[in-house]
């Protein structure tokens, strides 16, 4: 059945075309998890609870299948021990992922693990030889080439995980300044992501406060000259300024204690803003959900908050296109300001915030 006729068309639909519609959104009860729901069911229940015409209903449904069907692709790169593994596990809820490689023979050994709309695609360490680095640069070049089936390149982001513990990023700068920012062009400041991972280890570790799991002052101003060093290698090299993130994102070592996760917050806030807005929901059914990960981070801006408004967002604009006739709804919904025009809109943001209280407001 086609939706587009299900849209143009005033009269009333009959229960069998609303199970259609239903059934193409993808989220019947063979998708749903015990004690978690997918977004796009919860989104899928407040639509179809609303009372409004069949056809109203239609469009929206339309434009949830829409979203529904947008796919992610991020890829990880870095050094061989920069923390990309424990990077992906604190983001995501990396236990159900299918995990497979690439089909050509350049990319046969970068790793992708598929978590629903989410895939991630883990390439191997740098810094292990000129050979080496060669080979997997060339993977990588191949892979940015790579276009999805709609014409438009496959990967949307580039996430560079750094060790802000080592001296050596030579291995990195070469991939970040020779490679991925020539490839993108216009596109490379808006699909690559600068990370320096391990920060708790950085200074040898003697300016890490464990009791609040954060860098002392002295530990935090060198982060932060970590950050320039890196952005202005950048700038230098080919014009571009990238800002960095620092961050941890926990590990064990060998018989030692569990280190917390600090700052990922912010690096998914940033991450999520990376990707295009229409896309977002994928990546909102993965997020980990372990109350410690997002717990510490450096309070310079109100990453949870910004999460759940980039979310937010994406409710409003692609499931209510941006504009509905309707009631009002007053106050902030998700850090969205002022009055909301559309009933449906209320409850659709609502059923997303529903998701990250669970996560971020315990």
């Amino acid at each position: 059945m086609s939706t587009e006729n299900v849209i143009d068309n005033e009269e009333l639909l009959t229960d069998e075309e609303i199970a259609d519609i239903e059934k193409e959104v993808g989220v019947d009860n063979s998708e749903k998890e015990v004690g978690k729901k997918s977004i796009y069911v919860m989104l899928e229940e407040e639509i179809m609870s609303l009372d409004m015409p069949d056809s109203e209903r239609a469009k929206r449904l339309s434009r949830l299948i829409k979203v529904r069907n947008q796919k992610v692709n991020i890829m990880l790169t870095g050094s061989t021990g920069a923390g990309k593994s424990s990077t992906v596990n604190a983001l995501f809820d990396m236990d159900v992922a299918k995990v497979g490689v690439g089909v050509d023979p350049e990319t046969a050994f970068i790793e992708k693990f598929e978590l629903d709309n989410l895939t991630i695609w883990d390439t191997p360490g740098l810094g292990d030889g000129i050979a080496s680095d060669e080979r997997i640069s060339r993977s990588i070049l191949e892979k940015l080439n790579e276009l999805d089936e709609n014409g438009n390149p496959l990967i949307d982001l580039i996430v560079v995980i750094l060790d802000s513990s080592s001296k050596d990023l030579g291995a990195s700068y070469d991939l970040i300044n020779k490679v991925l920012i020539p490839a993108l062009g216009d596109d490379a400041k808006d699909r690559i992501l600068l990370a320096l991972n391990q920060a708790d280890v950085a200074m040898k570790g003697t300016h890490w406060d464990a009791e609040k799991n954060a860098p002392d002052e002295v530990l935090k101003e060198f982060l932060k000259k970590k950050a320039d060093s890196v952005q202005n290698r950048v700038k230098e090299a080919t014009g571009l300024s990238i800002r960095p993130i620092y961050y941890c994102a926990g590990y064990k070592e060998d018989g030692g204690e569990q280190h917390k996760p600090y700052n990922l917050t912010k690096l998914l806030y940033y991450i999520i803003k990376a990707v295009p807005k229409d896309k977002r929901l994928a990546l909102a059914d993965n997020i980990k959900d372990e109350e410690d990960n997002w717990l510490h981070d450096d309070k310079e801006d109100n990453y949870k908050a910004g999460i759940k408004r980039s979310f937010g967002e994406t409710v409003w604009d692609c499931i209510t296109d941006g504009a509905e006739d309707g009631a009002e709804i007053g106050g902030n919904i998700l850090g969205i300001p002022g009055k909301i025009v559309g009933t449906a809109v209320g409850a659709a943001v609502g059923a997303v915030k529903g998701i990250f209280v669970a996560i971020f407001d315990r």
